[in-house]
């Protein structure tokens, strides 16, 4: 029986920013309770029927600690024909990161059953959206075990089968590869380690 998939020219999938929820860090650096609806909610029109601020409808200002969030979020993707979610998942180096709690609720609960792929946003936090320049963590890329750690720790999603992949093989988006050291061998090295844990690839 054929695949219905296999006769589309795409498939939908939509990439998901994790910073509706609060965190220390931005907690700390913009102010207690800052998420991106901050960001949002106080938009100005610049310009003749410019729609501005955007306010949410179906969901609402939702938060995405909440488990009942990220299945709504969920079920209107399947609505609107959207086959899978790809989440931004940071990792600044030596092991730090940053807005990880949703994708690590997601791959304990099992829920909700949506597929979904990481796409790795390597690029340091500053203030350039607020019109200067400050570093506020900056993405860095300390070597080989690093680069190791990074992988093993992707590993649970990889091979989680709500995982999103071609051949079989986990889809990983890279925000920035030409900013990754010798980024070729380290694509190579990521992909020797999938196959020695078992996938067909990366």
């Amino acid at each position: 029986m054929n695949n219905p998939t296999q006769d589309k020219l795409a498939r939908v999938i939509a990439f998901h920013l994790p910073q509706f929820h609060p965190t220390p860090e931005n907690d700390e650096w913009w102010g207690k309770g800052f998420t991106e609806w901050t960001n949002v909610a106080k938009a100005k029109p610049l310009f003749s029927d410019h729609y501005q601020p955007h306010i949410p409808a179906d969901l609402g200002f939702y938060d995405l600690r909440l488990p009942e969030a990220r299945h709504a979020q969920a079920e209107l993707a399947k609505e609107y024909g959207i086959e899978g979610f790809c989440y931004y998942h940071y990792w600044l180096g030596d092991g730090k990161r940053m807005l990880e709690l949703p994708v690590n609720e997601i791959l304990a609960s099992k829920e909700p059953d949506f597929p979904f792929c990481l796409c790795w946003a390597n690029h340091s936090w500053n203030t350039a959206w607020q019109g200067t320049d400050n570093t506020l963590v900056e993405q860095v890329y300390p070597g080989w075990d690093d680069h190791q750690a990074h992988f093993d720790y992707l590993l649970k999603a990889f091979k989680d089968p709500r995982y999103l992949t071609i051949d079989g093989k986990p889809i990983f988006v890279i925000y920035k590869p030409d900013d990754i050291p010798e980024v070729q061998n380290v694509m190579e090295f990521w992909r020797d380690c999938a196959v020695k844990n078992g996938l067909p690839g990366l």
